[in-house]
């Protein structure tokens, strides 16, 4: 364990001098310096994307009827566990994790205390924003669907990504929101664009969650932390901009940096760097887990311990107050990363960590 620990705070090092030297040659090297430890990274998989709602009912209407998840689970937690593990001191929530494809969601509504809803205009560059991105077979229909539900815009409609973009050319994405102002984005790839089984062929509209993305201020101290820090890898980068992307947006004038990071299972997580315009507003410093602005990206670390001596290493700023023994669920941990998003993580797959006693 103490050997894991050190090469993973070596490699951590490394990180900060080579992104210095530019994000290219960082990644390069750190590709070269994680094969050379030998040893797994500390997060093994993504679990799930959890959102923080007002009436879980209604959302789980949505989600369900509208976008075609299943419900798998719900569970009802409080006590001492919950409120270590949200930072809420009195919480008490219901928990509805959901499928769709090989993928889930949790929603979860605090009973108490009641959170702040999300903030009023609210854009696609303030560093609150994330969303999940919810692949369709068949962009038109998806679209169709979604206006059939009366669904909010957050882009102005579909927009298909310019094939002068090598990498996100011929994609098309659409930005909506749910019933309770979070944005949720459906997004269609064409033939050699992203993971081959969005490709595959059925009958289904709405396939799975390709992955999850965050808007950060420096893209550079992000990958310090997602990759120095939890190990994910870097699966790819671009650019984008024009037209298209500033109707997606929703945001005049929108350039982005997008670098998307993978773990060995589950979604992705995608880093928004708006070089362009540069006047988003900072996460909240004093947000709670009620509040309905929060969002929460659950990791799977099987040395959790390890990682948790890491992440203070680092200085992660804590949720809880540390690693949260599991009752009748694994044990678990929350922090923030650098731009203030929520981070779970367990030593295990199971939804929604530490239950109260009863």
């Amino acid at each position: 364990m103490k050997n894991a620990v050190f090469a993973f705070m070596r490699l951590a090092a490394i990180t900060v001098v080579m992104l210095s030297a530019g994000p290219a040659a960082a990644w390069a090297q750190l590709a070269v310096t994680a094969a050379a430890t030998q040893q797994p990274p500390p997060v093994g998989a993504v679990d799930t994307i959890g959102i923080t709602v007002g009436d879980l009912d209604r959302q789980v209407e949505f989600f369900t009827r509208v976008l075609d998840f299943q419900m798998v689970s719900e569970t009802e937690v409080w006590g001492e566990p919950t409120e270590h593990l949200t930072g809420v001191f009195g919480a008490r929530c219901r928990v509805a994790r959901l499928r769709l494809g090989d993928e889930c969601v949790e929603l979860t509504e605090f009973l108490a205390p009641a959170g702040r809803p999300v903030p009023p205009e609210s854009r696609s560059n303030d560093r609150w924003f994330q969303h999940i991105a919810i692949v369709v077979s068949d962009m038109d229909r998806a679209y169709a669907r979604l206006r059939t539900a009366r669904v909010r815009h957050a882009s102005t409609g579909p927009q298909t990504l310019p094939a002068w973009n090598p990498a996100a050319g011929g994609i098309s994405a659409f930005y909506f929101k749910d019933p309770e102002d979070h944005v949720l984005e459906v997004i269609h790839f064409p033939s050699g664009k992203g993971d081959p089984k969005w490709q595959q062929p059925g009958d289904r509209l709405f396939l799975g969650i390709d992955h999850t993305a965050i808007v950060v201020q420096d893209t550079a101290q992000s990958l310090q932390f997602y990759r120095g820090v939890l190990g994910l890898r870097v699966a790819g980068q671009s650019e984008n901009y024009g037209t298209e992307q500033e109707h997606l947006n929703n945001v005049c004038g929108a350039r982005l940096l997008i670098t998307s990071l993978r773990a060995e299972r589950g979604p992705g997580v995608e880093l928004l760097e708006y070089l362009a315009p540069s006047d988003g507003r900072e996460y909240p410093r004093d947000a709670r887990a009620c509040d309905l602005f929060q969002w929460q990206t659950t990791f799977v670390a099987p040395d959790l311990e390890s990682l948790a001596s890491h992440c203070r290493t680092a200085g992660a700023v804590w949720i809880s107050p540390g690693v949260i023994p599991g009752g009748h669920g694994p044990a678990a941990m929350t922090i923030r990363d650098p731009d203030g998003h929520a981070l779970r993580i367990s030593n295990g797959e199971s939804g929604v960590g530490p239950r109260a006693g009863r």
